[in-house]
Order: structure tokens, then sequence, then C-alpha cells
């Protein structure tokens, strides 16, 4: 029996500046760098598609930029999981942000390669948000999908409290 640990890459919807090729040999940095052994399926969709699989398993209608599925755990030992991202949002997050839509998918496939390693930004105490930092330097991309999201609150959080203050003064 052959074991290969390559990835599996899907271009339903192309992004500027990133082949097939390139995006596998950044899934593969990315592993490698994460300690994630098995195969990485990367599906590059629509918004629509998102739409369809965040709706489907997380019971959001609404789509997102990137959904990571792990493997079974009790299923083949070969297969790490698989990462779906938005090609639109990807894009339209990039021009926002002011780097390439190729950063910003290579940006998502880490978030998701950690996922799919155990992470969880959202009940881990910040050990994903250090983990991704680290990551990102070692990989040379640009702000995390989680410092974005601790940046915006943090700055909400300031607008709030501003507006606050103001609507208490005399």
């Amino acid at each position: 029996m052959t074991i290969w640990w390559g990835n599996v890459i899907i271009l339903q919807k192309r992004v500027a500046g990133l082949t097939q090729l390139a995006l596998d040999r950044f899934v593969a940095r990315a592993r490698r760098a994460a300690g994630l052994k098995g195969v990485v399926t990367v599906l590059l969709t629509s918004s629509a598609q998102m739409k369809s699989l965040n709706r489907r398993f997380r019971g959001k209608d609404k789509p997102t930029d990137v959904l990571s599925f792990s493997a079974d755990p009790d299923g083949q030992k070969q297969l790490a999981g698989e990462i779906a991202i938005s090609a639109e949002l990807a894009t339209k997050n990039a021009r926002a942000l002011g780097h390439s839509p190729a950063e910003e998918v290579k940006i998502l496939v880490l978030h998701g390669v950690l996922h799919l390693r155990g992470y969880d930004h959202e009940c881990d105490h910040g050990q994903m948000a250090r983990r991704e930092k680290q990551l990102r330097a070692k990989l040379h991309l640009p702000l995390g999908l989680i410092e974005r999201a601790l940046i915006e609150r943090a700055t909400d959080e300031r607008a709030t409290s501003s507006r606050t203050r103001r609507n208490q003064l005399p």
C-alpha cells in the first residue's frame, strides 16, 4: 500500500496571482510548520457555495471566508481534513486590507490548518492566536484572522466607550 502525504487542491474559482501549484506548495509548508500529518484537501469556491456549507454544517445562513472539516479520527489516518475557502471573500478582504488575494488565501489556509491540528480560537484562551502569529511570521504572511478580529473588537469597544462618555457629559 502506498501512502501519499500530498494535498488535493480544487480550484472551482480562481484567485488572482495564485496557481494550483503555488497553493499546493504553500499548503505543504503550512502543514509542516503546524505539525499536521496527512492529506489536506483545499477547495477554493464561491461565496454561494460557502453559504451553503456554513448553513449545512454550522447552522449559519451566511457566507464565510473559511471553513475547516477535520477527518474522522476513526477513519483513514492519511487524511487530515478539508478546508473550504471563498475566493470572492478572500479577494474582497485582501483589497480592504491592502495585500494580494493570493496572500489572503494563504492566511485562510493557515487558519484552516491550525483548526485541523486541533486549535479552536473560540475556546482556547489565545493559544491558537499565538500559534497563528508565530506561523504567519515564519511563513511571511500579513496580519491573520484572529488578530484582525481582536483589533476590530478593540476598535468597536473604544468607539462604544467614547460614545458612552460623550452621552454622559452635561
